[in-house]
């Protein structure tokens, strides 16, 4: 496969997990990388992290389009951009993006919400959601679908509505499809405590989020819902279900990131090409030091390569 990665933020530790990332598929895939950052920040991080891959050898693996720009936000959303472009054209089977500082890109007066919407307009793309998925040590996994993404926490009940929960369980049973699971059964969790018991914390559930399952199940989806969320995720974590569907952020991240921290993916389902990136951010604090753990990097790595494999075995 040939599998683009932007290296994000130049002073987060994008690169360094990058670089950690593609030394150890190297030793265990045949697929081709092309990054896209900056050259002389790659030089010195391959020497500082003795991660020992050359871009100079006739029969290498690994290419760089060369991100020529001196501002850190400018250059992640080039590199990203760049990479982007290049899915578009064909020339890549999957795009990897490592964590950008989103602070920093909004002050630069880019508007910016984050990088799946950045892509999603990039491509043209109104349909379209975002999937977290990980595992813990026993590959128990938790599948996480968002109906809204970023937004304060205030704006989410008016930003629900029958049409954003029916896309974000449609993206659900999509996502089931691309992974070659052999159930899709989706769960949905309520806004509300309780999933608003009834009305007594709220009518969300009544009003928008229970006809939209209904309607969902109407063609031919496997959906039930909606359920408290705060039981819903060890159900779901037991084996029960195979996504869950989260009204909000922090709702789904939670849950994942508690059993998957390390190995969090983040893949943007119905973009028109492959997008997965680490589950983390920046981390600033300990970048450069060489403790960066790349394997959230190589989780989002192996399933760009799982999406990719399976769809050109489709297309065939």
């Amino acid at each position: 496969m040939r599998i683009g990665i932007s290296l994000g933020d130049p002073t987060g530790i994008g690169p360094e997990v990058t670089l950690k990332a593609v030394a150890a598929e190297l030793e265990k895939s045949g697929d081709h990388f092309t990054l896209f950052g900056s050259s002389g920040l790659i030089a010195q991080q391959n020497a500082q992290f003795k991660t020992g891959f050359s871009f100079d050898k006739p029969d290498t693996r690994v290419s760089l389009v060369d991100i020529n720009e001196a501002d850190p936000a400018r250059a992640a959303i080039a590199s990203l951009r760049s990479g982007a472009e290049s899915c578009l054209r064909g020339e890549l089977d999957a795009f990897v993006t490592a964590p950008v500082n989103k602070e920093a890109i909004q002050k630069t007066g880019i508007p910016f919400v984050g990088q799946t919407e950045f892509l999603a307009e990039l491509s043209h793309c109104d349909r379209y959601a975002m999937m977290l998925l990980g595992c813990d040590d026993r590959e128990r996994w938790l599948r996480v679908v968002l109906v809204t993404r970023h937004l304060p926490l205030r704006q989410v009940p008016d930003s629900i509505d029958d049409a954003s929960v029916q896309l974000a369980i449609e993206m659900a049973h999509r996502a089931c499809v691309e992974l070659g699971l052999q159930q899709k059964r989706i769960a949905v969790c309520g806004l509300n405590p309780h999933a608003g018991e009834g009305g007594r914390f709220g009518m969300e559930e009544d009003l928008v989020i229970a006809p939209a399952i209904a309607a969902s199940a109407r063609k031919g989806i496997q959906v039930a819902g909606p359920f408290a969320a705060d039981s819903l995720f060890h159900q779901a974590y037991r084996g029960r279900f195979d996504v869950v569907v989260a009204m909000y952020h922090d709702q789904g991240l939670a849950p994942l990131k508690t059993i998957g921290f390390d190995r969090g993916v983040n893949w943007s389902v119905g973009l028109p090409f492959i997008r997965t990136s680490p589950d983390h951010g920046t981390a600033h604090d300990i970048a450069g030091k060489g403790v960066a753990n790349p394997e959230s990097m190589c989780a989002a790595i192996g399933l760009a390569r799982q999406l990719a494999q399976a769809k050109s075995r489709g297309s065939k």
